[in-house]
């Protein structure tokens, strides 16, 4: 199989494929880190209580990386189908354990390639993605053409999210910049 302009940079913790980064280059979901533990906690409470209040039948997460907000969308027990630009990353989300009784389609696709006929879903989700696009402006728009009716996208809190990257030490020559944010 060919490369596929994958590889990891040097420090072995950013996975770059065609140019991009791809995938979370800091275990947000799983951090020991108490601060990011609140946060954490804190988003995914937001996010189940606004799924919470629209009941969607179906749920497509759009730049899903490894898949973890993907599966804990399975309480919902709905269809779930969950995309990625990275062949990569959707290889590692797919290989991970699932969850009994929950299936999700996952599937290699840029946000850009997404069309209605076949990536619609009730709601779209597309959490911690737009920040990584060189125009975040038309895939709101394709994202708005997906979701039928229901749209979710979150960003990162700037500037606290790279002054919580600078308290724990982490890309200071960037000023706190995740890599891959634009």
């Amino acid at each position: 199989m060919a490369d596929q302009g994958r590889n990891r940079s040097q420090d072995g913790g950013v996975l770059i494929e065609s140019g991009i980064v791809a995938g979370n280059t800091y275990d947000k979901y799983g951090s020991a880190n108490p601060v990011a533990r609140y946060l954490m906690n804190g988003f995914l409470d937001n996010v189940n209580s606004l799924i919470d209040s629209v009941q969607p039948e179906s749920i497509h997460e759009v730049g899903c990386g490894e898949g973890h907000l993907s599966r804990i969308l399975c309480r919902y027990q709905v269809p779930i189908k969950a995309s990625d630009f990275s062949h990569q990353i959707i290889d590692i989300a797919s290989s991970q354990e699932g969850i009994e009784g929950c299936q999700i389609e996952w599937k290699v696709a840029s946000i850009y390639e997404l069309n209605p006929a076949a990536d619609t879903a009730n709601l779209i989700v597309c959490c911690e993605v737009l920040e990584h696009l060189p125009d975040p402006e038309k895939a709101l728009k394709i994202l708005q053409l997906l979701s039928r009716p229901y749209l979710l996208v979150s960003v990162p809190r700037e500037p606290l999210w790279r002054i919580l990257n600078m308290l724990r030490g982490k890309y200071l020559r960037h000023g706190g910049n995740t890599p891959g944010h634009l």
